[in-house]
């Protein structure tokens, strides 16, 4: 039963469903949690993607990639391809799913809240000031951070093994908490396409109460961003041998 594909599913999923879900306890109104801010936010994908990282292990993905992004430097970096298109499906369809699943835990509430700005971005990033050159420099940036970081920490040039057995989930949380706090203000630090793409899809397609526009006009910036700052990474971490 277990496998990659289930495990990049699983841990996609569990990632989504409390990334996403963290964002629509803040924004929609009459939750217990409306308006806590960028903190709680910034904290709950923290956690959300140490929960999906250990998902994804549980269900057979030793990857855990999670993100189409990490596997694209991670491909460019061994020059090995092969994975790219069934993770990318596997990624995507589970961010779709936990999208389904948050919609319905906070039914009641889409109802009750009246912007439609704050119902997408529940669903999918985009920018605090819409200037798409900028808004895609930051996207490459943060994902550059990203791979750099995780590279780092799984590095025998960093530590003789890499990091201790079960601890690199919980440092690569606290490396998405930081890129949140110091990066993430500009666009909402998507650093992976199916985190935006899938939801985005989710958000165009349900008959979510009062709903606004999906703004597939910005959508190109989460996916080409990240997948040129992890490449670049990637490349970076190959000519360094990590």
């Amino acid at each position: 039963m277990r496998g990659a594909l289930l495990g990049e599913f699983s841990g996609t999923f569990m990632m989504m469903l409390l990334g996403d879900g963290v964002v629509a306890a803040c924004v929609l109104k009459r939750t217990k949690a409306e308006g806590a801010g960028w903190m709680v936010i910034t904290t709950g994908w923290a956690f959300a993607v140490l929960c999906g990282i250990f998902t994804a292990n549980l269900f057979g993905s030793a990857d855990a990639h999670l993100n189409p992004a990490i596997t694209m430097a991670f491909a460019v970096k061994a020059g090995e391809f092969s994975k790219i298109v069934p993770y990318l499906a596997a990624q995507v369809a589970g961010s779709f799913s936990a999208a389904v699943v948050v919609w319905l835990f906070y039914f009641p509430h889409w109802k009750m809240t009246e912007d439609p700005g704050a119902k997408l971005a529940v669903f999918c990033t985009g920018p605090a000031i819409c200037s798409y050159g900028f808004n895609l420099f930051s996207e490459i940036v943060g994902a550059f951070v990203l791979v750099i970081v995780v590279g780092a920490m799984t590095s025998k040039l960093v530590l003789s093994t890499g990091a201790a057995t079960g601890l690199t989930p919980f440092l690569v949380g606290c490396l998405v908490w930081s890129i949140g706090l110091s990066l993430g203000a500009t666009t909402g630090y998507a650093i992976n396409p199916a985190r935006d793409f899938g939801p985005r899809l989710a958000h165009s397609l349900l008959p979510i109460a009062g709903k606004g526009g999906s703004d597939w006009a910005y959508s190109w910036v989460p996916i080409v961003g990240p997948v040129i700052g992890a490449s670049l990474a990637g490349y970076v971490l190959r000519l360094i041998g990590s």
